[in-house]
């Protein structure tokens, strides 16, 4: 039987990472990761071996901005799954340059869309939308499910609608079997320092190697999230693609512990093996307006493949400032942000 040939865009970030190590460890495919020629290779680092070697996983080089680089990745991944978690992530930053977040991630999803589309690529694809989408939310509506309102409150989730639309009109124009998730906040190892609890993780470590002050800065504490670990996402991605896919479906995917941002801060606090540090809101950390209830409801995804979060929260939260102390002991030039 000839093996199966992924590709996963974004595959240097947090979830690209993961989810490559999961295949790796889980399966026979064989990995083709799509990043920029500039991308950091830190998340990684401990598949090098693999890659220098071209044992089972590639990187090929595209911009999602750039169609011909995605056309050729396409033609030259040949891919019977696609997972395209590539993206302008950051909901902050995407005040700041909202233009680049729209361009990456809604053209750059057509970008891919029409590339498997014109190459006649007959891939089961799967669109990474975002919590982000539902944004406002009235406490009323708690749970959310997957046919609540979109109400973005960041050009980053208004950037994550059109994908999420992307995604569904190319199932139903094309006959693609694309299917779109929101996955609701995760994290753990690798997440990127300009999300709260990794921020958080990070200056506490810094804090711990007596870099920086003992003054910890924050800025939304009230926001409600549901947390899930990065490793539960990306086992729920492969169900997705794996268990009897339905083109056009949508899925809403979460943990099952439900905190605010300030309660999962104490968490990570009370892990510090230093005592007393003080808590300071930064007006910089703030946005212009807040997605504050993002609270799922996983029922249809659940049924479908079977699916449940297994990490606890208390579990990812140590991993996660686990993996900041040792980054912050191998090397001490970090930003405070």
């Amino acid at each position: 039987m000839t093996k199966k040939r992924i590709l996963i865009t974004g595959i240097t970030g947090m979830v690209g990472s993961h989810l490559a190590d999961f295949l790796l460890e889980k399966t026979d495919w064989d990995i083709y990761g799509m990043c920029r020629w500039r991308s950091p290779l830190d998340n990684l680092a401990h598949l090098v071996p693999r890659i220098n070697a071209k044992d089972r996983l590639h990187l090929l080089y595209g911009d999602l901005r750039d169609y011909v680089s995605i056309h050729e990745v396409v033609t030259t991944a040949k891919p019977d799954y696609v997972f395209h978690l590539a993206a302008q992530s950051y909901p902050k930053t995407s005040f700041d340059s909202p233009l680049d977040t729209l361009e990456t991630n809604v053209q750059g999803t057509a970008n891919v869309l029409e590339a498997l589309r014109k190459t006649g690529t007959d891939a089961v694809t799967h669109v990474c939308a975002s919590s982000e989408v539902f944004g406002r939310v009235p406490r009323e509506k708690l749970p959310i499910d997957e046919e609540c309102t979109f109400h973005p409150a960041s050009p980053y989730a208004i950037s994550k609608v059109g994908t999420d639309l992307l995604g569904r009109f190319y199932a139903e124009a094309y006959g693609m079997t694309v299917m779109t998730t929101r996955m609701f906040t995760h994290t753990g190892p690798r997440r990127g320092d300009v999300f709260a609890e990794s921020t958080f993780a990070k200056q506490i470590a810094m804090i711990e190697a007596g870099q920086i002050s003992p003054v910890l800065k924050t800025g939304n504490l009230e926001s409600l999230r549901t947390f899930a670990d990065v490793r539960d996402a990306v086992r729920a991605y492969y169900l997705l693609v794996t268990c009897n896919p339905v083109p056009g479906a949508y899925y809403n995917i979460g943990g099952t512990y439900t905190c605010t941002v300030g309660e999962m801060l104490q968490a990570l606090l009370a892990m510090s093996t230093v005592q007393g540090i003080a808590v300071q809101t930064d007006p910089e950390r703030l946005r212009p307006i807040d997605a504050d209830l993002q609270v799922p409801n996983t029922a249809k995804f659940q049924a479908h493949t079977g699916w449940q979060p297994e990490i606890p929260f208390e579990t990812t939260m140590r991993d996660l400032l686990d993996y900041w102390r040792d980054r912050v002991r191998v090397n001490p030039a970090f930003l405070t942000r």
